[in-house]
């Protein structure tokens, strides 16, 4: 029963994200503003908002009864140095600025978080042997496999090149140049959205392709605001720039 309640609020999670997120710009970063309640440090907001999703996933496959698959320990390796990275990484490498993080906000995503890595981790756990017997789930596995490294790497480089824009003490905003970033205003946010797009394909799933479309519908809103902010503060931003997805958006 939990399962499938994990799997209609991802989908239902999507639309109406993608909608909210249009009118009201989630303020946190670059976009915070008071008077969202309480709140913490950005890096502690980090760890409490995607911890979930490094454990709950875990423990979902690896206490199961079930025997799983190789292909499914793979992915679920992949899941879990993505997240390592943003709980264990991200957090500690991001420059503390003053801004803050709303715990309202962090509570609305570690339980979606949750329920994400719960229904991920249910269908790992029970999907043996894993649905890649044949030519094209292979070279579908491949596929996924392959999208997922390749946004998983553009992710950590965006986030490494804007760490890096200002030196250390340095304070304010600074236009990102080079690389995708002459292409996109958040190649970090397109690196994601190809990363779980990967991970729908690798594991031909129902929750893969609800966390896919929910990424997208997460990102691609915030992508917008932050394109338009960077207009508005910087006369001379490149208008070429599209906001997450190279000569398309």
């Amino acid at each position: 029963m939990l399962y499938f309640i994990a799997i209609l609020v991802i989908f239902a999670s999507a639309p109406f994200v993608f909608t909210t997120l249009f009118f009201f710009t989630a303020p946190y970063g670059r976009h915070y503003r008071q008077g969202w309640g309480p709140s913490v440090s950005p890096r502690t907001g980090w760890i409490l908002m995607e911890l979930p999703a490094l454990l709950v996933i875990g423990a979902t496959v690896l206490f199961s009864s079930q025997n799983v698959s190789p292909i499914a320990l793979l992915l679920l390796g992949l899941w879990e140095i993505h997240y390592l990275y943003r709980v264990c990484l991200f957090p500690f490498l991001m420059r503390q600025n003053g801004k803050r993080f709303p715990i309202v906000l962090i509570g609305f995503a570690a339980v979606f978080n949750s329920l994400n890595g719960y229904a991920n981790g249910t269908f790992l756990a029970h999907a043996s042997p894993f649905p890649a017997d044949g030519l094209f789930p292979r070279v579908r596995l491949c596929i996924g496999v392959g999208f997922f490294a390749a946004g998983f790497l553009i992710h950590v480089w965006a986030d490494h090149n804007l760490r890096n824009l200002r030196a250390p003490g340095e304070g304010g905003y600074k236009v990102p140049r080079g690389g995708l970033f002459e292409y996109v205003s958040n190649p970090n946010y397109f690196g994601e959205i190809i990363e779980w797009l990967g991970w729908a394909l690798a594991t031909w799933s129902i929750p893969g392709l609800g966390f896919a479309l929910f990424t997208a519908a997460n990102l691609v809103p915030r992508a917008y605001a932050n394109r338009a902010w960077y207009m508005a503060k910087f006369p001379d931003y490149p208008k070429e720039r599209k906001r997450v997805i190279p000569l398309l958006f």
